[in-house]
């Protein structure tokens, strides 16, 4: 790994760690929020044991390190390690801080949620975890394939929903906030960078001309897919195009203008990598 890259991982795991503790010391725990995570447990398990829950987030930590480690390989223990280090410093200072908001408990876990989110998903982008409960997700995600977000979003609605034979509803549905939250600003972070675009399936007759004018209107590249017919059982020639989303616009006229019963299949899509989108773009 570069030298450079090394700088900026790094550097992503000490903002994130920071802003995850943030959250965790000024909105969580002040709070008792449940809000999935090592907090969140911590926070249930604090009046069973009647150990404090700072203790029982230094203790997931560090369990919860070795199984990331034997199941995640080097670079993760690496950068994780750090995590481990740094994110127990920086959540004992902000909570000696005593820093008090006086807002509204649901409040706190919709911006307790969202820091985390953040702070959570500047680490996952250098492939490393915080050492909490986002290991089992990135575990899980290595075996399956599974978005990260959708698994962080899981394993942290069941966490806080245990926590009902503890707290009772009302904060349970508190809860929920803040790990919603947590899982639509993670998610977020991790596409962050991308391109906003479209992939467009096209079925035309005319497809040379609507190739054409892809390629001199827009700048776009097109594919040639060999299709089918189902139903007349025809050979048709399918076009497929990635477009940046402000050229939909004009993508549709361009076609409608050539044939007008085109038929087009338009998509999301979320990341896309290569020239034009996320290297350099060389005409």
């Amino acid at each position: 790994m570069k030298f450079k890259q090394i700088i900026k991982d790094m550097s992503l795991v000490v903002i994130g760690n920071f802003i995850l503790a943030a959250a965790v010391g000024i909105f969580i725990l002040p709070y008792n929020i449940l809000s999935g995570g090592v907090a969140g447990i911590a926070v249930e398990l604090a009046p069973i044991t009647n150990i404090p829950a700072e203790v029982w987030i230094n203790i997931l930590i560090i369990g919860l390190f070795i199984v990331g480690s034997l199941f995640l390989g080097r670079k993760f223990a690496f950068h994780t390690a750090t995590s481990s280090f740094i994110y127990p410093l920086f959540l004992a200072y902000i909570s000696s801080c005593h820093i008090t908001t006086n807002i509204d408990p649901m409040l706190a876990s919709l911006y307790g949620g969202l820091l985390a989110g953040i702070g959570v998903g500047c680490v996952f982008r250098t492939g490393a975890s915080t050492g909490g409960m986002d290991v089992p997700p990135l575990v899980i995600n290595k075996y399956t394939g599974i978005a990260v977000s959708k698994l962080v979003l899981a394993v942290d609605a069941i966490t806080v929903t245990l926590g009902m034979f503890v707290f009772g509803l009302e904060p349970v549905l508190i809860g929920f906030i803040s790990v919603w939250a947590c899982s639509f600003a993670l998610d977020k972070v991790l596409l962050f960078g991308a391109e906003d675009s479209k992939s467009v399936m096209i079925i035309s007759n005319y497809y040379p001309e609507i190739i054409q004018a892809i390629h001199d209107k827009l700048d776009r590249g097109t594919t040639v897919l060999d299709g089918h017919g189902g139903f007349t059982g025809d050979d048709r020639q399918v076009i497929l195009s990635v477009i940046l989303k402000n050229q939909y616009p004009e993508l549709t006229k361009l076609v409608s203008n050539i044939d007008s019963d085109a038929f087009m299949i338009v998509t999301e899509a979320y990341e896309v990598k290569g020239n034009g989108f996320s290297f350099d773009y060389k005409v």
